[in-house]
């Protein structure tokens, strides 16, 4: 069985991050990196993004048994669990399902309910890009870029999206696997099943400017984490985390410490 990628940093109790859609493990080392002064962080790509292996499922239950999978890897019993977005509704997945491994859950600005479809232009841009590339027609980020703004108007946003483009032998290609994801979209929009509950404790940090957790959802989240709290961090959007990094890290560190 293929094994995510996977980065360690720091000593201690262990503390897996996992990214949202079209991220990579990267994306949380601003998280990460203070973090490891007293944890052991596990970061880790999920599957079809970063350098981790491709594959055509994307449905949660596959999603937290990767992780999982990691963990027995690396023999660890238990960890606490910080997921953004995407990755966010991965940690609760892992949870509902696999609760024993779970000392506690962090889940950024998502919650366990299905999205309408709202990556549909992000994801049409980035095939644009992807098939000039392959073209020779795109040599350049800078040329990937003025392509994307057509999709995208936010510079952040594809700065960010951007990321994932990467160059080998001079030929540049992107890490994530569009194809794949495209196809599974609608997976990683569906809802989480509301029948399995998680009784440990569990934090929601959900951005102040951000409409991806509402005060309608407590009615779905509240069933499924009963021992759940919520902190809002003001001014912050859905990418709380490098909007507000010394704001989200107190409150992870003072959750984890608690």
């Amino acid at each position: 069985m293929s094994l995510l990628n996977f980065q360690i940093r720091g000593e201690g109790q262990p503390l897996v991050l996992i990214h949202g859609l079209f991220g990579s493990l990267d994306n949380l080392g601003m998280v990460a990196k203070p973090m490891a002064e007293d944890y052991q962080v596990i970061s880790i790509d999920v599957c079809n993004h970063g350098s981790s292996f491709h594959r055509n499922d994307m449905n949660y239950t596959t999603l937290s048994q990767d992780v999982i999978s990691v963990l027995d890897h690396l023999n660890i019993k238990q960890a606490d669990f910080l997921g953004h977005s995407m990755g966010g509704k991965i940690a609760m997945q892992i949870a509902l399902s696999f609760s024993h491994y779970v000392r506690s859950l962090i889940v950024a600005d998502i919650a366990p309910i299905s999205y309408p479809a709202h990556h549909q232009e992000i994801i049409n841009g980035l095939q644009q890009v992807e098939v000039q590339i392959a073209n020779q027609q795109i040599t350049s980020r800078k040329q990937a870029d003025e392509l994307l703004s057509h999709y995208v108007e936010t510079p952040s946003v594809r700065q960010f999206l951007l990321r994932n483009l990467t160059t080998t032998d001079g030929q540049l290609h992107f890490k994530c696997h569009l194809q794949n994801i495209a196809n599974c979209y609608p997976q990683i929009m569906q809802a989480l099943d509301p029948n399995q509950s998680f009784s440990g404790d569990t934090l929601f940090i959900k951005g102040g400017a951000s409409n991806y957790i509402t005060a309608q959802h407590s009615d779905v989240v509240k069933p499924m984490f009963p021992n759940s709290r919520a902190k809002i961090i003001a001014g912050a959007g859905h990418w709380l985390h490098a909007e507000k990094t010394v704001a989200f890290n107190k409150i992870v560190k003072d959750f984890l410490n608690r």
